[in-house]
This record gives C-alpha cells, sequence and structure tokens, in this order.
C-alpha cells in the first residue's frame, strides 16, 4: 500500500498527481478485498464504487464541499480515504465502525444512510441551506440506480428543478443493480438505451463526422455542438433527467479515473450557474473480483472467505426463519390460489425468490418502493386477493401512512411478513427492527403476531391466511431457527390466545411474559431464576394485538412480579400494552418492562446487543433477582414502619 498508507485525508490525496490515481484505486480497492475477506461485510458495491470516490475526494473540496451516499453500503472507500483507514478492520464490529455512513463517526459523513433512495432529497436541502448561506460549495448525491426504484428519488429531481439552489450534482452509479436484480420500466429503459449497439455505434460515427465537420469554423462547430447533445438526449436517459431540469452529461465509463475526473472538473468550473447537474457513470457491481463480477447478488454482503476460492457453499445445518416462511407460503399456495407474494426489491433477502420460482405470476417485487407495495396489495385484497407483503421491519416503517390510511382504516386483509425483526446485528442502528410493534398496535383493526418458534411461524402463516376479517402482521427475527421438530400438519391459532409454557406453582415469585424471540430468553431465564430458589411462571403471549386478556389476567394477579419481555423499543411496545391492559383491569401489581432502549442499537453481533440490553437469558434473569430485592427490601421498609406507627399508637393508648 505505498500511496493509500500515506493518504490519512483528501488532502493527502489531491496532494497527489492523476498519474498516481490508477495506483490508489487498485490499493484501495486491494484493501477491500483484503479486509472484508477476513472480517465480512458489504462487498460488491463498494468494489464498484472505488473510482468514484477517488476521482470525488481528488476534485472536489470536502468535506467543504459534501458528499451525501445512497445507500451508505457503498461508502468503504469513502472511509477509507478520509482517517479511518487503520480502523477499517473494525467495519461493522460492536464499538467498530458502522457499515453505513453516520454522522457521528466523521465530519464527511453529512448524512446517515442505510435506507435507499435518501440521498438526493437531503443533498438538495444542503445545497439550499448553502446558497442562503452564501457558501460557494456543492452538495453532491451518489445515488445508485436501485435507489431509482423508490420514488423519493423523484420527488427531490421534480423539486430540484424549480428550488433556487443549483449548486448540486446528481452522480447516478449505474450498475444495473440493488441487492438482487433491477426491476421496473425505467431500470429496463436506462439499461436498454445505454447498452444498445445501435447507439453506441452512432455515437461513435458522429464523433467521427462532427469533428470533421469542426475543422470547417465555429458557426459549424456550434451546429455540431447541438447535434451532438440532441443525439445523446434521443437516445440516453438524458432525455428524461434533462426534463426534470438536470444538465445530464454522460453516460461515462465509472472506471476511467481520467474520464470521471474530467467531467467532475466541467461541473466544478461551470459552477452553479449551470446546474443541476447530472452525471450518469456506467460501472460494475464488484469491479475486480471477477467471482463478484460474475455473482454480485452472492457478493453484496459476505461473511469472511478465501480471497483464491471465494465464498464456498457449505450445507445448512438449519434454517432461517425467512426459509420456514418460503417453505410454509408455498405450501400453502398450493391449495389457495389467491395468494400472493409482494416484495420490496428483497427476493432474495425474505425468502420469497423460493416462491417466485414456485409461482413466478405470483410474486411481486416492486422495487425500493414499500409504500407502493402496500398501497398495491391493499388492492389486490379489495379484490378477494390474499396478498403476503414480506419487508424487512426496518422498511416497513417507510410506508407508515399506507399501513394506517389505505389498510387499517378499510380494515383490509393484507398479511405483513415482517422479517429481520428486533436484533438486526451489524447492520446497525438504521436497520433494527425496533419500532414496528409500537407503531403497528396503534393501527386500527391490525392482528399482530409473533412466533417463538418455527412451528409458530406456520402456524401464524396459516392462521392470517385464514382470517380474512381485518390485516394482520406476523414478525418474526434474523437468523437461524430454534430447531425444534417441524410439525408435518399447519394447524391455525385462536386468534388472541396466548400460551402458559410453564408455571411452578399456582401462585408464583415471577412471571415472564414473552413475545416472539424473546420467549427462548425467557425461558433460559425462568430456569435461572427457579436455581435462586424462586417459582416462576412463562407465558407465550402469541399477540401483541389483541391481547390474552384472560391468561394475562390470572397469571398476573397471581404474581409478585410481572416482567415483559421483547425485542422491540420499550416506547409504547408491547410492555406498554400489559401496562395498559393492567391500568384498564385495575392490577397494581409491579411491574418490569424489559426491551430495545428508546436509543438507536449500535452495530454488534445479535448476541452482544441481546447482552448489552439485558435482554437474553442472564440478563433478564439479572434484572429480575434485582426488581425482587428491590422489592424485599420496600416490603422490609414497610414493615419497620408499620410496626413503628403501631407501636406509638400503642404507647399513646397505654
Amino acid at each position: 500500500m505505498e500511496l493509500l498508507s500515506k493518504i490519512n485525508s483528501p488532502e493527502d490525496l489531491r496532494k497527489l498527481n492523476t498519474g498516481q490515481l490508477p495506483q490508489v484505486v487498485e490499493e484501495v480497492r486491494t484493501f477491500i478485498l483484503d479486509t472484508i475477506s477476513q472480517k465480512g461485510g458489504h462487498f460488491a458495491s463498494n468494489l464498484g464504487a472505488v473510482e468514484l470516490t477517488v476521482a470525488l475526494h481528488y476534485v472536489f473540496d470536502t468535506p467543504h464541499d459534501k458528499i451525501v451516499w445512497d445507500v451508505g453500503h457503498q461508502s468503504y472507500p469513502h472511509k477509507i480515504l478520509t482517517g479511518r483507514r487503520d480502523q477499517f478492520h473494525t467495519i461493522r464490529q460492536k464499538d467498530g465502525l458502522a457499515g453505513f455512513t453516520a454522522r457521528n463517526e466523521s465530519p464527511y459523513d453529512h448524512f446517515g444512510a442505510g435506507h435507499a433512495s435518501t440521498a438526493l432529497s437531503s443533498a438538495l436541502g444542503m445545497a439550499e441551506a448553502m446558497r442562503l448561506k452564501k457558501d460557494p460549495h456543492m452538495a453532491i448525491a451518489v445515488v445508485g440506480d436501485g435507489s431509482l426504484t423508490g420514488g423519493l428519488v423523484y420527488e427531490a429531481m421534480n423539486n430540484a428543478g424549480h428550488i433556487p439552489a443549483k449548486n448540486l450534482l446528481f452522480l447516478f452509479n449505474d450498475n444495473e443493480m440493488s441487492i438482487d436484480p433491477n426491476v421496473g420500466a425505467l431500470s429496463q429503459f436506462i439499461n436498454r438505451t445505454v447498452t444498445n449497439p445501435g447507439y453506441n455505434k452512432l455515437r461513435k460515427d458522429l464523433v467521427s463526422i462532427l469533428s470533421a465537420i469542426s475543422e470547417h469554423g465555429l458557426p459549424v462547430q456550434e451546429i455540431a455542438k447541438r447535434v451532438r447533445g440532441s443525439v445523446k438526449s434521443f437516445f440516453t436517459p438524458g432525455m428524461l433527467f434533462e426534463c426534470f431540469g438536470f444538465r445530464y452529461l454522460g453516460p461515462i465509463n465509472g472506471h476511467d479515473i481520467f474520464e470521471i475526473i474530467d467531467t467532475l472538473n466541467f461541473v466544478k468550473q461551470a459552477g452553479p450557474e449551470g446546474g443541476p447537474y447530472l452525471i450518469h457513470a456506467l460501472t460494475t457491481k464488484g469491479r475486480g473480483y471477477k467471482l463478484a463480477e460474475d455473482n454480485p447478488v452472492k457478493y453484496h454482503g459476505v461473511g469472511a472467505f478465501k480471497i483464491c476460492d471465494g465464498i464456498q457453499s457449505k450445507p445448512k445445518k438449519i434454517d432461517n426463519y425467512q426459509d420456514v416462511f418460503a417453505d410454509t407460503l408455498i405450501e400453502l399456495a398450493k391449495d389457495d390460489p389467491r395468494i400472493l407474494g409482494i416484495t420490496a426489491a428483497m427476493p432474495s433477502g425474505t425468502g420469497l425468490v423460493k416462491f417466485q420460482k414456485e409461482f413466478p405470476d405470483r410474486c411481486y417485487d416492486v422495487g425500493i418502493a414499500e409504500a407502493h407495495a402496500v398501497l398495491f396489495a391493499a388492492g389486490l385484497a379489495t379484490e378477494g386477493m390474499r396478498p403476503v407483503t414480506a419487508i424487512y421491519s426496518t422498511f416497513l416503517q417507510r410506508a407508515f401512512d399506507q399501513v394506517i390510511h389505505d389498510v387499517g382504516i378499510q380494515n383490509l386483509p393484507v398479511i405483513f411478513c415482517l422479517d429481520r425483526a428486533g436484533m438486526v446485528g451489524a447492520d446497525g442502528a438504521t436497520h433494527q427492527g425496533a419500532y414496528d410493534l409500537s407503531y403497528l398496535r396503534s393501527v386500527p383493526n391490525f392482528v399482530v403476531m409473533a412466533p417463538k418458534d418455527e412451528n409458530e411461524l406456520r402456524r401464524m402463516l396459516l392462521t392470517a391466511v385464514r382470517h380474512d376479517k381485518a390485516p394482520t402482521a406476523i414478525r418474526y427475527p434474523r437468523g437461524p431457527v430454534v430447531g425444534v421438530p417441524r410439525e408435518a400438519e399447519i394447524r391455525p391459532l385462536k386468534i388472541g390466545e396466548g400460551e402458559l409454557i410453564q408455571a411452578t406453582a399456582d401462585s408464583v415469585d415471577v412471571t415472564l411474559v414473552a413475545i416472539g424471540y424473546a420467549v427462548q430468553s425467557a425461558l433460559e431465564a425462568a430456569e435461572r431464576l427457579k436455581e435462586e430458589g424462586h417459582s416462576v411462571a412463562v407465558i407465550n403471549a402469541r399477540f401483541v394485538k389483541p391481547l390474552d386478556k384472560k391468561l394475562l389476567g390470572e397469571w398476573i394477579s397471581a404474581s409478585r412480579l410481572v416482567v415483559t419481555i421483547e425485542e422491540n423499543t420499550v416506547v409504547g411496545g408491547f410492555g406498554s400494552a400489559i401496562l395498559e391492559f393492567m391500568s384498564q383491569q385495575q392490577l397494581q401489581q409491579p411491574t418490569l418492562v424489559l426491551g430495545m432502549p428508546d436509543s438507536p442499537v449500535e452495530h454488534a453481533t445479535q448476541a452482544e446487543q441481546r447482552e448489552r440490553y439485558g435482554i437474553d437469558g442472564p440478563g433478564i434473569a439479572r434484572q429480575t433477582l434485582a426488581q425482587l430485592q428491590r422489592l424485599d427490601e420496600m416490603s422490609a421498609v414497610q414493615s419497620l414502619f408499620r410496626r413503628s406507627v403501631e407501636s406509638e399508637l400503642e404507647a399513646e393508648t397505654n
């Protein structure tokens, strides 16, 4: 790393001559390959963005010129060049660098970006603020083409067309991929026009012809310039983008560092007067590592692997929850033609890719457009279909209005399957599934469930399909299932019925009331509490809405202490639902609410996160024992006070 080892900031990069930049590019790419092959992380997207990143920091005066990354998983080269090279080996690990951009991590990270399609809107806001402050610098949004399947980008482009700020550069990183291959008419249009051999041949011929014409004088040069621009606009996406008011430049080779620098310098020298600008750069996801180039989906996010032979497929010892979801949906769909699958650009991530292969005409990938996915499902439901909308918990937040306005209020039987609910590990604060229980239980008509294991997930999916009177939501965790034997027959659940898993007596010291994955942690905690001599009951609530009021009322009344456990924020979640129920029933037992904190949960392994916030088995037991001790101390104080009062009364009487 002859050059990279000396680059501790973009200022160091800008001291190099342009002839040294190809070497910097290769050193950055090698550094990413060496590190991620050992540590894991987002991979192919970063290999494809190296030249763009080097060129941006070389040409522009960062951090005064502000770069916003969409999505932040292509920001690894940016981190390496902005003073975080020596910490890069900690990427996505506890107390290490975030896997996405993070404002609290570096002054070069101007906006946190874990979700797609957000960069252009935020960069436009920065550009307008700089204009108002008379700051001459630019705001630059680096947007992957996958983000163009989301509507926010078009809202930003529409606004950019008439807002005063022109100091905006939209760098369109076009690699034909998001995580899975891009879908939609726009993606097909862009790909068709820039790769059409007829266009590329005509472009080359026109360059030769117009160059010859240009020798005859300035008027003809102007004509040549206009003809070239007209042809470019007609045959490329430039026509579309220029309708929004952007000055379109490209397509350019996103791996030719000199062509990129020339184009960026043109924008920098032209200044705000000619903006806003859009540079269309064609790149290859996984660039420089052939296995990733050939299979960018497989190499989007990786664990450790050997560089020489890449990711080796290993026999899967146990299914993940997404596998059980997909297999069960296929099983049910064979007997019910109304069942349809919907995903927002995540067929692989949600497991729906299996369903898609089995029922290609009954599975819909709508792109990074969660709000549309929910509305699309609502429309299908009005016509008697049973749409199953599989979306990561963190991404359903993007469609909250549609969940309320278009599904909940109209009471349409849409089924939501929320993958990666609760702690999700290394993806960090933007991806934790921390809020779905809180916001879904607030929506009218919803039934909200969470399974304790894979068999219960199967039962809940059948329950949701058969429950055609209301919308339903099932949330389940990231990662492997519990490993219980799979029941051959799927049996539906009774809506709102919980389960008493164990009880050591008719009245107990502690009742642990858990939901979803937290049931497993509660069972572990129960064993520890019993070892300490305490009587314990464990309830698997199954339903957050509606609650099993009969079961809860019986065991809360029979308990000295109630402990609720959830992998969801403690604000407005499952524990809050239990407290509301207790208030309504005038049940006054001491209650301890355990869950995710009212603050962002940063990246670490899932086990480390559960340990940090005390919602693993040992943590639950420790906090419960501490609360029992406080109750004992309060009881002792009250008893002492009562005896003191009684003694004084007796003395006065005597």
